[in-house]
C-alpha cells in the first residue's frame, strides 16, 4: 500500500537549482527548531534522506511508514505518529518548501517512534519517584546516523528489545487481542465464592472462563469436580496464589478480573520492558517484587529461585526499582541501622526509656559505642540527634547471617532474616525496603559455585567464626530490582500478579493519556 502512494512524493527527476536551494532552505528552517536534526541536515548540507524518487528515499519512507502503521503491536499509541496523516500531508507537498518541511517531519517522526519503541514512551520516575530506573536512552543523533547507513527494514526491527521476554510478552498480546475479538473471556462468575461438589450456572461461568484462559480443556461438566479442580489450580499458581484448587473469595477476585485489564498489565509489562533495553547479563538476579521471589538466571534460564519479603506498601518503605551490580556478600554482618529508623522509630523510644532497642549499640561518629546513660535522648529531636546505632553480628542480627552487597545510594540490598515466618504469607510485603531471602544460604552457595569448588564449605567455615566475614565475587553479578504484574514462566505461559503498591495502574494511566488503549485484533 505504501510503495504505491509514497513514489509519487519526489522533488521531480530533473529538479532545478532553485528548486534544490528552495528545498534546502526549507529544511534548514524546519530543522533549526531541533539541535539534533539541526545538526544532522547542516552536516549533508541540508539534503535530504527521505525526499525523491531513488530507490534508497523510497525504501527508506516504505519502511518508516510501514513501522509507523504497525506501531500498536507494540503497545504503542498509533495516532502519536499517525502514518495515514503522513501519507496525506506527503501527497499534499507539491512545492519545495512544502517537501522540505515535510522532510524534517518525516525524520521527526522516525525519531519519535525510535525512542518509543526502543526505550519506552515515559519517563519512569516522573511517573512513580520510586522507579528510579536508569533508561538507557541512545543518541537521537546517532540513531538517525545509524538508520541512514543500515538496511531500513532491518534497522527498524532491531529498534525494539531483543529480549525473549519482550518476543513473549509481544506474542501474548496478540494472542489477548484476538481473544478479546472474540468477546474476552465471557460473563463474570456470579458467586462469591466456589467450592468442589458445587454445581450450577456459577460453575459452568467458572468452567468456561478457565477453558477461555487456557487452563481448562473444553468439557460439557456442571459440576465443580476434579478436572475444575485441577483447573483452578493451574490458574492459582498463574496467579502466585496458593494453589489449594478451592475458588475462593481472592481467587475469584482474580478470575472475574476482565480481559482488557489483563491486557493492560501485558502493554505495560512491554514498556517496562523498553525501560531495561540493554544486555541484562548473561548471568544474572532478577528480583520480582510483584512475584514476592528472588531469582539466578543464567542464559536466560532460572538456576536458582527463593521467596522473598519486600518493602512494606508504606509511603516510605516500600522497594525502589532500579538495577545494579553485585558485588559481594558479608557472613555474620552488622546492622546499621538506617538514620531514618533510628530517627523516626528508636529515638522516641529512647527518649521514653533510655535502655529500649536494647540490642543495639548506640554509637558516636567515630563509631565507637555510647553508654545509654550518657546519650540523653530527650535532649534532641531528629534533626539533631547526634548519635549512630548498629547491631552486632548474631543470629538475631535484622540481617540474618548473610548480607548480598551491591553498593547504592538507596541502601537496599538483599539478605538473610531471622523473622522466617513472613515467608508463608502469599503476600510478603513487611521491609523496610531491603529484600529478605527465604534461602540465603542456598542463594551465596549458588552465587559462590561460579568460582569455589565447594562454596557450602568455604561458606560455613567463615560462618562458624562468629566474625563479619567478606566474601567478593571473582565475577560481579548484575541485579535488577523489577516490578511486573505479567510476565511469562520457564515454559512461556503468561503468569499475572497484583499491583502490590498500584505502580502499574499509575503507569497504565499516564500510558493511555498518550494514547495507547487496548485494541481487539483478529488475525
Amino acid at each position: 500500500m505504501f510503495a504505491a502512494v509514497i513514489t509519487l512524493w519526489v522533488l521531480g527527476t530533473a529538479p532545478a537549482q532553485a528548486q534544490v536551494t528552495a528545498f534546502r532552505q526549507a529544511v534548514a528552517e524546519s530543522a533549526a527548531r531541533d539541535e539534533d536534526l539541526a545538526t544532522f541536515y547542516r552536516a549533508r548540507d541540508f539534503q535530504g534522506i527521505w525526499a525523491g524518487d531513488d530507490r534508497a528515499a523510497t525504501t527508506r519512507r516504505n519502511a518508516l511508514l510501514t513501522a509507523l502503521s504497525n506501531a500498536g503491536a507494540h503497545g504503542l499509541p498509533e495516532a502519536r505518529y499517525n502514518a495515514e496523516e503522513l501519507i496525506a500531508q506527503l501527497q499534499a507537498a507539491t512545492t519545495p518548501a512544502q517537501q522540505g518541511a515535510m522532510e524534517v517531519a518525516l525524520s521527526t517522526a522516525f525519531l519519535t517512534y525510535a525512542r518509543d519503541v526502543q526505550t519506552g514512551i515515559l519517563t519512569p520516575s516522573k511517573v512513580v519517584p520510586l522507579i528510579v530506573r536508569e533508561v538507557p536512552l541512545r543518541s537521537r543523533l546517532a540513531t538517525l546516523q545509524g538508520f541512514l547507513q543500515s538496511n531500513p527494514d532491518a534497522f527498524l526491527r532491531a529498534l525494539p528489545p531483543s529480549s525473549p521476554e519482550y518476543a513473549r510478552l509481544m506474542r501474548e498480546k496478540l494472542r489477548l487481542e484476538n481473544l478479546l475479538a472474540q468477546g474476552g473471556y465471557g460473563p463474570a462468575v456470579k458467586a462469591s465464592s466456589l467450592a468442589p461438589g458445587a454445581s450450577g450456572q456459577a460453575v459452568v461461568d467458572l468452567r468456561n472462563r478457565l477453558i477461555l484462559m487456557g487452563h481448562l480443556d473444553r468439557t460439557a461438566t456442571q459440576t465443580y469436580d476434579a478436572t475444575i479442580q485441577a483447573a483452578v489450580q493451574r490458574f492459582q499458581q498463574s496467579m502466585g496464589l496458593s494453589a489449594d484448587g478451592t475458588a475462593g473469595s481472592d481467587t475469584m477476585k482474580e478470575i472475574n478480573v476482565p480481559l482488557d485489564k489483563r491486557m493492560q498489565s501485558v502493554i505495560v509489562a512491554m514498556e517496562r520492558e523498553r525501560w531495561i533495553n540493554r544486555p541484562r547479563g548473561l548471568r544474572h538476579i532478577w528480583v520480582n517484587l510483584t512475584d514476592f521471589t528472588a531469582t539466578i538466571v543464567d542464559n536466560d534460564r532460572v538456576t536458582f529461585s527463593t521467596r522473598s519479603v519486600i518493602g512494606a506498601n508504606d509511603t516510605d518503605r516500600q522497594s525502589p526499582e532500579f538495577s545494579d551490580v553485585m558485588e559481594y556478600m558479608v557472613i555474620n554482618p552488622s546492622w546499621y541501622v538506617p538514620r531514618s529508623i533510628v530517627v523516626n522509630e528508636y529515638l522516641p523510644q529512647l527518649q521514653s526509656n533510655s535502655n529500649a532497642v536494647s540490642h543495639l549499640d548506640v554509637t558516636d561518629r567515630s563509631g565507637n559505642v555510647v553508654p545509654r546513660g550518657s546519650v540523653k535522648a530527650g535532649n534532641y529531636t531528629a534533626r539533631t540527634f547526634p548519635y549512630s546505632m548498629r547491631q552486632g553480628p548474631s543470629e538475631r542480627n535484622a540481617l540474618g547471617l548473610v548480607k548480598f552487597m551491591f553498593p547504592n545510594k538507596y541502601n537496599i540490598y538483599l539478605h538473610d532474616t531471622p523473622s522466617k515466618s513472613l515467608f508463608s504469607r502469599e503476600s510478603r510485603a513487611f521491609s523496610h525496603g531491603c529484600i529478605r531471602l527465604n534461602d540465603p544460604f542456598d542463594f551465596a552457595y549458588a552465587l559462590l559455585a561460579k568460582q569455589e569448588s565447594n562454596p557450602e564449605a568455604l561458606f560455613q567455615s567463615r560462618l562458624k567464626t562468629g566474625a563479619e566475614s567478606r566474601v567478593t565475587l571473582e565475577e560481579p553479578v548484575p541485579v535488577h530490582i523489577v516490578y511486573r504484574t505479567a510476565f511469562t514462566n520457564v515454559t512461556g505461559a503468561l503468569q499475572f500478579r497484583r499491583d502490590v503498591y498500584g505502580r502499574d495502574a499509575a503507569i497504565w494511566n499516564a500510558l493511555s493519556q498518550t494514547g495507547v488503549a487496548v485494541r481487539a485484533v483478529q488475525g
